[in-house]
């Protein structure tokens, strides 16, 4: 069942997205050659706990961290740990914050240094795929209106879209009814109201769009090995159009 948010609930779920944009202006200026990735995730625990906020992967299933944080081939849910960024590598972060009872969520994936065209490609395509997703949460328009838009911006680009996981409501939980897949036929799917929101997350893989998760049953990677990019955002679905919750 989608839930229906209030205005003020709505409200509160902004008050939380603005701790993970202000996650995110910070953060992007820490990525650099030679940090590791447990030393941005102490870096974002700090931010957000400063904000008066509480960093909602910490803990949630068991995962060990504050942030998820994804190199390369990895395409969600990487563990921080002692690995040091790369130039050339790009990296993608994925932050969840709860603020007084409520959830907002969103992720993006960072170029440090010196990366290839092909990389700096798929990051720009996977970026205007969550645009396109975004401009389908529209009153009266489908569910699966999203998923189409976001699919065709990818596979227009020449890349595949991952099945394997996708987008989520959110409110008084981190993940809620229903599931947005990245791909899928248009006018198919429950009809948009205003007051529903929506964490919508795009992950796309410069090859095939298989992957699989590694033996420390979190990080998913590509199957080929291929380079993927991860874009989120929280959007609330109103009346005048599409709200995005985490804006930065």
């Amino acid at each position: 069942m989608i839930i229906i948010k209030s205005p003020d609930e709505i409200e509160r779920m902004r008050e939380a997205g603005k701790i993970v944009g202000k996650v995110f202006e910070k953060i992007k200026n820490y990525l650099r050659p030679g940090i590791s990735t447990v030393e941005v995730d102490e870096i974002v625990y700090s931010i957000i706990k400063k904000l008066g906020g509480y960093p909602a992967f910490k803990g949630y299933r068991g995962f060990p961290a504050s942030t998820c944080i994804s190199i390369n081939e990895e395409v969600v849910h990487g563990i921080p740990s002692l690995r040091r960024i790369k130039s050339g590598d790009i990296v993608g972060v994925d932050v969840g914050v709860e603020y007084e009872g409520y959830f907002a969520d969103a992720a993006a994936t960072f170029p440090v240094g010196e990366v290839s065209e092909q990389a700096t490609a798929l990051i720009s395509v996977t970026k205007a795929a969550l645009k396109a997703g975004i401009e389908k949460c529209v009153v009266a328009n489908k569910l699966y209106d999203i998923s189409y838009a976001i699919q065709k911006v990818a596979e227009d680009g020449g890349y595949s879209v991952v099945r394997d996981f996708v987008g989520h409501g959110i409110g008084l939980k981190l993940h809620e009814d229903p599931q947005i897949p990245n791909y899928g036929s248009p006018n198919r799917g429950q009809v948009l109201k205003a007051g529903m929101v929506f964490a919508l997350e795009p992950m796309v893989n410069i090859g095939d769009y298989r992957i699989k998760v590694l033996d420390d049953k979190w990080t998913v990677v590509t199957r080929d090995g291929s380079l993927s990019a991860h874009f989120e955002h929280t959007v609330a679905i109103t009346l005048e159009g599409p709200d995005i919750l985490t804006f930065w």
